[in-house]
């Protein structure tokens, strides 16, 4: 018996004692799914937003900062498959959701080609402490398989969260913007220069984080930020 077909085995044996279930709907996953199942795939609300035309989440950085164009790939909501997803990816180590979303996202951008000319691809930092409370980033590996896909490079090293600030969730767009003012700074020690950069987050709500890191990367002349989120906040 080769290895390959032993380790199919072991793979099936640990799906019927140990049954993959569904991030959205807590069902049981069948052959060929993965995070999600079929049904709850297919309801995710995505936004398509394109880099081409103006979107809600462009309007949200009009007169606040020269951002080159935003866009979000899926609507957030209080109930619902994306708000589950991204409990499981933030408080309960299920980091491999950002990847998830990361390649499904990615793959849509490089069939479009409206981001074939960014550079390196920025994920928004976490502050040390948290980052080693949580174990991890959650927006790195969406940002990461964007990277990939876009054939740009990773960049997780030029941001650094210097302030640390509590959840921003229930704060209002003045709190949130006081708590991310001057919270992020360039990382001194990094020498590389990039044209357009691609700045990633999780979720979009007032705009306040991206604001603010967008403000620290024009520190560097003659570059561009573009901006991509997981999710947006509808307004109203």
């Amino acid at each position: 018996m080769t290895l390959k077909r032993l380790a199919k085995i072991i793979n099936e044996i640990n799906n019927i004692l140990l049954p993959r279930v569904c991030f959205g709907c807590n069902t049981q996953l069948f052959s060929g799914e993965r995070i999600l199942c079929a049904v709850c795939r297919h309801d995710v609300p995505l936004t398509d937003h394109n880099y081409l035309e103006e979107n809600v989440v462009d309007r949200i950085f009009y007169g606040r900062v020269p951002i080159k164009k935003a866009a979000s790939f899926v609507f957030f909501s209080k109930k619902g498959v994306v708000k589950n997803l991204l409990y499981w990816l933030k408080y309960k180590n299920q980091e491999q959701i950002g990847g998830f979303f990361g390649d499904w996202c990615g793959s849509l951008l490089k069939e479009s080609g409206h981001l074939n000319h960014i550079d390196a691809v920025i994920p928004v930092p976490l502050h040390p402490k948290k980052q080693q409370k949580r174990g991890y980033n959650q927006v790195a590996l969406f940002a990461r398989k964007i990277a990939a896909n876009l054939d740009a490079e990773f960049c997780n090293d030029w941001l650094i969260k210097a302030k640390h600030t509590k959840t921003q969730t229930k704060k209002s767009r003045q709190l949130r913007w006081e708590s991310s003012k001057d919270a992020f700074q360039l990382n001194s020690s990094n020498s590389r220069t990039f044209k357009h950069v691609l700045l990633v987050d999780d979720v979009i709500t007032t705009g306040a984080t991206i604001e603010s890191c967008t403000q620290t990367l024009l520190q560097h002349e003659n570059m561009e930020v573009t901006v991509l989120s997981l999710a947006i906040v509808p307004e109203g």
